[in-house]
Order: C-alpha cells, then structure tokens, then sequence
C-alpha cells in the first residue's frame, strides 16, 4: 500500500504520543510518572496549542512525546506535529473518538505536505502509524494535497493542456468518460466567450468535460474556473498584481479534486465535471475593452474590463452545466480580489440561490472546520453591470465587486436549478502548521460533506 508522506503501517519501533490540551493540561499531567511531570515543569509545556514535547527515558533515549493542541476537531490543531517531533515513527497513545482521529490523520497529512516537484525538503516529517483500512480520510487528504499540487505549479507547467491531461488520468482511474473541445472548435460548438478569452494564448483554450457515474442516480455538476495564468490581458495587471497568477486556476484544482473525490468513494451521483481551460494572454487577437461578445446562452456581454475573464470563461461553461438538467450545480472560482478583502485569504465566499444547500455547506463547515460565509446574491446590484450597447457589461464599477460578480454567474444558471458559487482565494500567503505557503484547498472539505449529507454515501 503506498501511503501519503508522514504515515506508516509499521508500528514495531513506533513511540507513544500522547495528545493533550491546556485547558485538561493537569489531568495529563497527574497520569504521568513523576519524572515525565518533572520534565514537562522544566521546559515549560502546559498544553498550549502548537507546542510538542519530547519525553526523554533514563537511559537519555525518547521516551515517548506529547502534542499540545486546542480544539481537537481541527485538523490544522495537529498540523505542526510532522516537523516539530524527529522524524521517526509514532504511534497514538491517547485515546480518540473516530472524529478527532481523523482530525488527527488528515491534520498530520496536511502538515507532512511540502512542494517537491522543484526543489528536495530538507527533512522528511515524522510519521504516523495508521490502521491498513485508511479509507475517506486518506482520499481527502489526497483531494486537499491534489489541489494544492495543481495550484503550485507554475504554469509553463500547468497550462490548459496539463488540467486536460490531469483530468484524462483521473478519468481514466475511475472508468469516467472524459470530452475536451479545444481552439476553433469552441466555436463552432458554440463556447464563443471561452474562445474570446483564451484566444491569444499560444495555448488553444478548450472546455474539458468529464462524466461519471449512473445516469439513475441525481446529477450532480461541478464547474471550475480554469485560468491557468492572467495577465489580465489588455487591461494588465501591475507586477504585484500578477505575481501569483499562476494560482487562477485554483477553482479548477477545487473542482477536479472534489470531482476525483465524489468518484474515489463512489457517492451515488451522475456526475459531470466542467473546467474552461484557458490562458488569459496579450496577443495581436485578445479581446478588447469595449468588444461586444457572444455566450453560449445567447446573452451579449461588453468587456468593460478584460481583467474579469473569470467569469467569461465561466459563463459559458455554467450554461452548458444548466442543459444537463442538474439536481445541483457547483461551481468553485478564484474569481474576485474584492472576496479576499472582505472575508480574508482563509474564509471563502459562499453565494447560492438556494437556502437548504447554503445552509448544508455552512453547517458542514462549521463541523469539520473547514469554513465558508454566506454573501448575499443582493439584486438590485445588477444595476452595476449595465450595458448601453449589449445585454450585460462583465464589470463596470468598484462597488460589491464579490456580489456583482456572482450575480454575473446567475444570469447564466437556470433559474428552477440549485446553484452554489464559492469565491475562494486558494492560497496561503504565509506558512503555518498544516497551511504551508503556496496553494491551498478552502471549503473543499466542507463541500464534500454536504454533497455526502445531500445523497448519502
């Protein structure tokens, strides 16, 4: 069995760990012999989270370690324990109920993950010893680290081609069927907006689509904004701005995970995965401020800004998810800067057009600890995406730009269909325990647990 990095089935030369919190720090510490109580007064340990204490043996060996943690559902409360212990192998000394094991298994996951595609690690994490039966916490760890894998990599890299490649093996694994309409041929099944947006790139834009599942059981889309990298086009970003772009493809990372996730254990779903694959590029051809284009719906859009191609891409892609006749329709985007502003890098905004869905994401994310927030589909802000000239401008004002965004989305979403949007940064902008810099799954967790809670599994 091959098991993520930090784990091992192996517990022969494995060591207790003991898991303890400040607020039951002394009856910890009454359990303990008296050196070890000595040993924790000396280096100061009384539980606090983030901490971990190594207890030596009389013959000046390991005797056995403890973590100190806060809230023990939270899977990022174990994530420094990979790194803060030597790298050998442990063995769970505390008793857990099945959740706060798991919290603790997905946590040190998360906290053994480290970008090597590039560059070694500089140490291997300490490992954790698992049961054989690893099960649905192990694939989501895998959905978490594959979006974190997807948004890392530079896009030389991770192109359109490259989700379209990722999307075929994981298609593959799991028996899907997998589509992928490329280049002129959007136009000619009409994707014009994908087409405009990706049309400069030296990289043909396309639509790839993946279908799984029985076509009795609900359908269930999921749709995923795939910018691979923007440059904001002809209305290009400053050099800040630009940096991390690389990192807009991470609703499509969310996307493929939760769809490779659904798959790995098998919810009794007829699932569909949509990801619009482009590069948002300068070229002789980009597409203009001021252009008038088409969409798949019939509805034109005149570019205000060519910086707010998310949601052009977007739009053609949630049209074709409508004309599946879905029971739910999902879509994940790094689709605003105004999202980020409002909530934070850590707390993803949640629009929906349905109550029962917010509210399930919500209460799934407050249990798990994997949180989003609700944002209002607020109407009568349509008002800022007026056109004089065409159907619907894509931007045009500074106001709400999370809301205005969003109810963009819904003009292209049936309105009789269950529709969720997450608005989600994607990225850790600095290294902590379990959240490593660089690319990162938010309310993916929390997504699962609602699409699990809403058809069984």
């Amino acid at each position: 069995m091959n098991l993520p990095d930090g784990f091992t089935l192996d517990a022969h030369d494995a060591l207790p760990l003991q898991v303890a919190t400040r607020a039951g720090f002394a009856e910890w510490q009454q359990a303990q012999p008296a050196a070890a109580r000595a040993w924790a007064g000396a280096q100061g340990f009384d539980g606090s989270p983030g901490t971990a204490l190594v207890l030596p043996d009389a013959d000046g060996g390991i005797a056995g370690a403890v973590l100190g943690v806060e809230d023990m559902h939270d899977p990022c409360a174990y994530g420094h324990a990979p790194f803060a212990l030597p790298a050998r192998d442990w063995t769970l000394a505390t008793p857990l109920d099945e959740s706060r094991r798991a919290a603790l298994e997905l946590g040190w996951g998360l906290g053994s993950y480290r970008f090597t595609r590039y560059k070694a690690p500089l140490r291997a994490p300490a490992r954790l010893q698992v049961a054989g039966a690893v099960g649905e916490t192990f694939d989501v760890l895998a959905a978490c680290t594959r979006v974190r894998d997807l948004v890392n990599t530079p896009t030389e890299d991770m192109g359109p081609d490259q989700l379209e490649a990722v999307a075929r093996e994981i298609g593959e694994r799991h028996g899907a069927q997998v589509e992928v309409i490329a280049g002129d041929a959007l136009l000619e099944q009409n994707y014009p907006a994908i087409h405009a947006v990706g049309r400069a790139s030296h990289r043909a834009p396309r639509l790839i689509a993946l279908h799984w599942g029985d076509e009795a059981h609900p359908q269930l889309a999921l749709v995923g904004k795939g910018v691979c990298f923007d440059s904001g086009g002809l209305d290009i970003k400053p050099a800040d701005g630009m940096r991390n772009m690389k990192k807009d493809m991470g609703g499509a990372a969310h996307a493929i995970a939760l769809a490779e996730l659904v798959m790995a254990q098998r919810l009794p779903v007829r699932l569909s995965l949509l990801v619009p694959a482009v590069e948002n590029s300068i070229g002789p051809n980009a597409f203009r401020p001021g252009e008038v284009i088409a969409t798949r719906a019939g509805i034109s859009v005149e570019i205000d800004n060519t910086d707010a191609e998310g949601r052009i891409v977007l739009c053609d892609a949630l049209v074709r998810a409508g004309e599946l006749s879905p029971d739910l329709i999902v879509d994940f985007a790094t689709l605003t800067g105004a999202a980020r502003i409002a909530l934070g890098p850590d707390l993803p905004a949640l629009f929906a057009n349905d109550d029962g869905v917010a509210q399930g994401w919500l209460d799934a994310g407050s249990e798990l600890r994997d949180p989003v927030w609700r944002m209002p589909l607020w109407r009568p802000y349509l008002r800022y995406l007026t056109s004089g000239i065409a159907d619907l401008a894509n931007a045009g004002s500074k106001m709400a730009g999370a809301v205005t965004a969003a109810l963009y989305l819904e003009r292209f979403v049936p309105a009789d269909r269950p529709w969720a949007h997450l608005d989600v940064y994607a990225w850790n902008d600095n290294a902590r325990p379990g959240r490593p810099a660089g690319g990162e799954a938010l309310g993916l967790r929390s997504a699962y647990a609602m699409l699990k809670a809403r058809y069984g599994g």
